[in-house]
């Protein structure tokens, strides 16, 4: 007889709170592989094709398109064993081994051999694999079948983690995690990969701050709108940005100061950069490459405040969140040790990330792990703003348009091409020097370019 499992919506983003569900992947009746993707969903922070760690046949689904579901909720339910209605082939099948934390697989039924239901491999064509029971899952074309274990649940809180960990061969059992109670996160896996010398991207794991957890799903009720009203459910991305943005002014005691200066020069540096050939530079590019120069000399800034521990922790490494604005709200990409690349290399990652921005393919680790912030709203042909910390960071610089206006130079009244430059930082990483000087520097830089081959 068929056991029926059930699949709940897992923790997509290590701290998510809910999704919705944007399209179904399967139908009720379909067969589906283990790690198979079964729905595509949109949380706060990315587009995600959801894998069940079973394999069967699907009994049921909960949800219909457009509903958002808080994790924890019912996904779909699975027969594990059961023979499709077709009876083209035996789907009797397992569980993945890895545990969805607070709701983990459970046991396959006893018995002798255990047939994986096929799946596609390289090149389109599919491979049944089949184990003895004590035995780890056979490869297939080199990579592990599957990152789960006979000899025990593995703590994993995302299917996202389990397929990085399968895609790169890289066996979970192996890994001792940084979450509570040994749980492995994303970026225990990606420092795995990155000491393997596999992962070139991936992040090491950062010292974790405690987050409240958001106002559960049940609790949140649609009021009737009055005559003359419009009301727009605060959920997914917007939501998100206003939890977010909330909790930052809530938390963080922040200042703002700023500064105008004369971008001429820099204008012109860039310029004879794209005149030289090759790839051409981003004037955000520049921009960042000034602030890692920056934060090179005012580390401060670079920083987190743990509230709960009562201790600033700062970063020797610089991922800079930019924001961008796309159709499906704000967000905020976060380039990888920024601190580490040339313009080019800036110019290039900004512009990967903010088309999977506006494709909305942008992953959850995309989307997290910012150490500090550039915010240029010039685009938006504004001059100046106070900007809202990207929390739990401890700084942002926003960036107005630069546009012709009178200015004194070499003692001569000019038009120049002038920029606002404004810091908004948490005043408990640092004080008013500290903060005053790292835009002084940044503003010497788009004034002067030459200054920064100090620090080059």
């Amino acid at each position: 007889m068929a056991q029926v499992l059930e699949f709940k919506l897992p923790d997509l983003g290590e701290g998510l709170t809910e999704a919705e569900i944007v399209r179904w992947l399967v139908e009720v009746g379909d067969v589906v592989a283990i790690d198979q993707p079964v729905v595509e969903v949109e949380t706060a922070k990315a587009m995600v094709e959801v894998p069940c760690p079973y394999g069967g046949v699907v009994t049921a689904r909960f949800g219909e398109e457009g509903t958002e579901l808080p994790v924890g909720a019912p996904l779909i339910t699975v027969a594990v064993g059961e023979r499709p209605a077709s009876g083209a082939d035996d789907t009797a099948s397992e569980g993945s081994g890895n545990v969805l934390v607070g709701y983990g697989t459970s046991e396959a039924p006893a018995r002798r051999r255990r047939v994986r239901q096929e799946r596609p491999v390289s090149g389109g064509s599919a491979t049944a694999v089949t184990t003895r029971e004590g035995e780890p899952p056979a490869s297939v074309n080199g990579q592990a079948g599957g990152s789960g274990t006979d000899d025990g649940p593995v703590p994993v809180i995302s299917p996202l983690v389990r397929r990085l960990a399968r895609q790169n061969g890289l066996d979970l059992r192996e890994l001792t995690g940084s979450g509570p109670d040994g749980l492995i996160l994303r970026a225990d896996v990606e420092y795995a990969l990155r000491a393997a010398g596999q992962g070139a991207t991936a992040a090491e794991p950062q010292p974790r701050v405690p987050q409240a957890p958001s106002p559960a799903l049940a609790s949140r009720s649609s009021a009737p709108a009055a005559p003359g009203e419009i009301r727009t459910p605060l959920k997914g991305i917007r939501g998100a940005v206003a939890d977010k943005l909330a909790r930052s002014r809530r938390e963080i005691p922040d200042a703002t100061c700023w500064v105008d200066a004369d971008a001429t020069e820099l204008m012109r540096a860039r310029a004879t950069m794209n005149a030289a050939g090759g790839p051409k530079i981003s004037l955000l590019a520049l921009l960042a490459r000034i602030c890692t120069a920056a934060l090179a000399r005012f580390p401060e800034l670079n920083s987190t405040v743990d509230a709960e521990a009562r201790e600033v922790v700062r970063f020797d490494h610089v991922h800079l969140g930019f924001a961008a604005q796309t159709d499906r709200g704000l967000v905020v990409p976060v380039v990888r040790d920024a601190h580490a690349r040339d313009a080019e290399s800036l110019t290039a990652e900004f512009a990967r990330l903010t088309e999977a921005g506006r494709t909305g393919t942008l992953t959850p680790g995309e989307l997290t792990g910012g150490t500090f912030t550039l915010n240029n709203y010039g685009v938006f042909g504004v001059d100046g703003s106070t900007p809202i910390i990207n929390h739990p960071e401890a700084a942002m610089l926003g960036v107005g348009r630069i546009v012709p206006k009178p200015w004194v130079h070499e003692g001569e009244l000019a038009v120049r091409q002038v920029v606002q430059l404004s810091l908004t930082f948490d005043h408990r990483v640092c004080d008013g020097g500290v903060a005053g000087g790292f835009l002084r520097y940044v503003a010497d830089c788009v004034e002067q370019p030459a200054v920064l081959l100090r620090t080059l």
